[in-house]
């Protein structure tokens, strides 16, 4: 078989140390392929984030980080300083949720695009351009927007924006933290479309982050869901959206109302309470203070992903199908 793009192993990330330790990623193991994309879905605290930025070793020095995170075969968390800085927009790049707080407010967009390349590709200035040119007519904006700057532009034109800069260097690895979360549902479903599209045109491999299980399905071929910082359910996109094993994946799909369902729309089921504070995890299962199915065995055994073909779950009701 072909050897995935990004193998993620055993991957831990705590911060700080001693009685004061906060697990916030917890045992994680990910596959993703060239041309292929992975969702990352959960709710806020579940430690989504953290992986990302952990990808590329982009976390506070408080962080302490264990496992393995493989690019193409070579480990992240051992490379030297130099070679980080080499893979980091030319290996893999990250988009951000706010473009308005990764874009620099004085300086021209086409400038900001440019940076990358030039340090990266060691270009001249023209060849720089030229490149930025092309990166604005592949996120469907015209090259004479090089010259705006960010608050000339909408919304939905920044992060295009942004996706040109991850683009820059020809990464074999987009990382997309909650990229459409601030857009309306039109330009949102554009974004989408062209992420896509430029995954299959580019042969790339994407992992994408966000709480909306749906959009997720929507765009990705599997999906994982995290929860107090392990990854509880993982499969094709489909079938964790539709019939998820996990009490909590089948929570997240029912958190949204369904076009044509009058009673989901007034009456959304969800979940009641918060996720479990990091620094203060239930023993055994942590979702099983908030899980409608919990069995006693629950509150002292912690679950591992099991399940049949490719579908796991780290629930007692997995091995049955739907909880």
């Amino acid at each position: 078989m072909t050897r995935p793009l990004l193998q993620v192993r055993d991957l831990h990330v705590t911060y700080g140390s001693g009685p004061d330790a906060v697990p916030a990623v917890r045992g994680v193991d990910l596959d993703l392929a060239r041309g292929r994309k992975l969702g990352v879905a959960g709710e806020s605290g579940c430690g989504k984030s953290t992986l990302a930025l952990a990808l590329l070793r982009l976390l506070p020095p408080s962080a302490r980080i264990s496992g393995r995170i493989l690019l193409d075969g070579e480990d992240v968390l051992t490379m030297r300083w130099g070679r980080l800085r080499a893979v980091r927009w030319a290996g893999a790049s990250l988009v951000f949720q706010g473009a308005m707080h990764s874009l620099n407010a004085v300086h021209r967009i086409g400038d900001q695009i440019a940076e990358p390349i030039l340090l990266h590709r060691r270009a001249t200035p023209a060849q720089a351009r030229e490149r930025v040119a092309e990166l604005l007519h592949q996120v469907g904006l015209p090259a004479a927007r090089a010259r705006a700057y960010p608050h000339e532009l909408s919304g939905g034109q920044r992060q295009r924006v942004m996706i040109a800069m991850a683009l820059a260097c020809d990464p074999r690895l987009i990382v997309a933290d909650e990229p459409t979360t601030a857009l309306d549902v039109m330009i949102q479903a554009q974004i989408l479309r062209l992420v896509e599209q430029l995954v299959v045109d580019q042969d790339i491999g994407l992992l994408m982050i966000s709480h909306d299980l749906a959009v997720l399905a929507e765009t990705c071929d599997r999906l994982a869901v995290m929860y107090a910082g392990r990854v509880v359910e993982e499969g094709p996109a489909g079938a964790v959206h539709t019939a998820a094993r996990h009490p909590y994946g089948q929570a997240l799909a029912a958190a949204f109302p369904r076009v044509g369902d009058p009673a989901s729309r007034r009456a959304p089921r969800g979940l009641p309470g918060d996720p479990p504070d990091p620094a203060a995890l239930p023993p055994g299962c942590a979702f099983h203070p908030r899980c409608p199915v919990s069995l006693p065995g629950c509150t002292t055994d912690d679950p591992v992903l099991t399940g049949v073909v490719d579908h796991r779950a780290a629930c007692v009701h997995a091995k049955g199908g739907p909880a």
